[in-house]
């Protein structure tokens, strides 16, 4: 291992989290467009159209689990617990994160569910992972 690959799932992430922001735009710019609501009530959070309200929701999801997943991505590499285990860990949370914002998007709720519930797991094994390398080490 280079000494960085814990750190391209902390990347893929960060890339859907801009390719959401970026959808948000499209989606609020159709709903201006096509008359559903005028720009000021992003602005001041009025009614927001549910084109745009389920891509802001799916953002704000973002900033909910993936905090203790970045945490624990940067404690991993600290504490050299950045091995083959941890980083297939990483890469499973990030991929259940993006088939959860795919499930959020089209509102597929029991397989968001399953998606959260996996991206939890994975999480919650890496902190088990950091906490057995510290005791171990």
């Amino acid at each position: 291992m280079t000494g960085f690959e814990m750190f391209w799932p902390v990347v893929a992430h960060a890339f859907l989290v801009f390719c959401l922001y970026a959808l948000l735009v499209v989606r609020r710019a159709a709903v201006v467009r096509a008359g559903k609501v005028e720009r000021i009530a992003f602005r001041e959070n009025l009614a927001e159209p549910e084109e745009s309200r389920v891509v802001n929701k799916a953002i704000a999801n973002q900033f909910e689990l993936p905090v203790i997943f970045y945490a624990v991505s940067v404690l991993l590499f600290m504490t050299e617990a950045d091995n083959i285990v941890a980083v297939v860990l990483a890469w499973f949370f990030v991929a259940a994160r993006y088939l959860q914002v795919a499930m959020h998007l089209t509102g597929n709720l029991p397989l968001r569910r399953l998606s959260f519930m996996l991206g939890f797991v994975s999480v919650f094994l890496m902190w088990l992972w950091l906490v057995a390398w510290m005791a171990t080490s």
